[in-house]
């Protein structure tokens, strides 16, 4: 392939900023986009970009959060020195992020050829986006929204980070949509649901971005499109939180179950009628 222009990466760092921690897959709409673009969606170079500007959204995630993440990192460092320290809850989450991230990490490498072969197709998204639509309105409808941040233990954290699996496997499922429904199925309140999954993201999506860097640079992703694209995700991406915190204190899912069919629905018909090709 030719490789990425700095105006396609801009364009797609918008739509990673923008998709990546909404409940609205980013896979699934940097997909989308690349098809409609010309680019061919299972190029190893494409594949590698859409993850390295991914970093750009990570950045946004700790510079937001940075209060949050300094306080946990301090406690678990205190909880290393001392045992007394070791009953903080900043200082568990802090292992049980960890230990969250690794079925992701294992899957990921394991399932490597799939992810970048006949899972990175339109049909999958499209399908994908469907289907987990009905699994995020049936979480928003049935979980109780009773527990918050401080009521999370490792069990939460552990189902919470597995189910990033579904979007790895199935891009367009969504990983905030994965982790947001598993989080509320298990009775967290919606921004209690919305930060844990912010916080899971953060290892995982983080390691992608830099596993993928050596490949991005070397089958036709430039350096000053990934630098472009990285830089618009990480602006867009620091609004978008930040909007998004403050929707889901106050408003259900629903908006996002409705858009994600919506777009499923398009998709299927773009690709039925080979206006796009998966």
């Amino acid at each position: 392939m030719s490789a990425i222009s700095i105006g396609q990466a801009v364009v797609l760092g918008a739509v990673e900023g923008v998709t990546e921690f909404l409940p609205v897959s980013s896979t699934g709409h940097l997909k989308i986009v690349e098809g409609l673009m010309g680019i061919p969606v299972d190029d190893d170079a494409v594949i590698g970009f859409s993850a390295v500007i991914q970093v750009g959204a990570i950045a946004a995630v700790l510079v937001y959060f940075s209060k949050d993440i300094a306080r946990i990192l301090a406690a678990w460092a205190r909880g290393l020195r001392d045992p007394q320290e070791r009953y903080h809850h900043d200082y568990r989450f802090a292992w049980w992020v960890v230990f969250a991230t690794a079925p992701i990490v294992l899957v990921g490498l394991a399932a490597k050829p799939l992810i970048k072969g006949p899972l990175a197709s339109l049909w999958v998204v499209a399908g994908s986006l469907i289907v987990g639509s009905g699994v995020m309105w049936w979480a928003d409808r049935t979980g109780r929204h009773k527990r918050g941040e401080d009521d999370t233990s490792l069990k939460d954290a552990m189902l919470v980070g597995g189910s990033q699996i579904l979007a790895l496997l199935f891009p367009g499922f969504s990983r905030s949509g994965a982790t947001m429904s598993t989080a509320l199925l298990l009775d967290l309140d919606r921004v209690a649901a919305t930060r844990l999954s912010f916080f899971l993201g953060i290892p995982a999506l983080t390691g992608a971005g830099l596993y993928e860097l050596k490949d991005a640079l070397g089958t036709g992703a430039g350096a000053a499109p990934l630098a472009a694209g990285t830089l618009v995700s990480f602006v867009v991406a620091y609004a978008s939180i930040a909007w998004l915190l403050r929707f889901v204190a106050k408003h259900s899912f629903n908006a996002f179950v409705v858009y994600r069919i919506a777009v499923g629905v398009l998709l299927l018909g773009l690709l039925g009628t080979g206006a796009l090709h998966s």
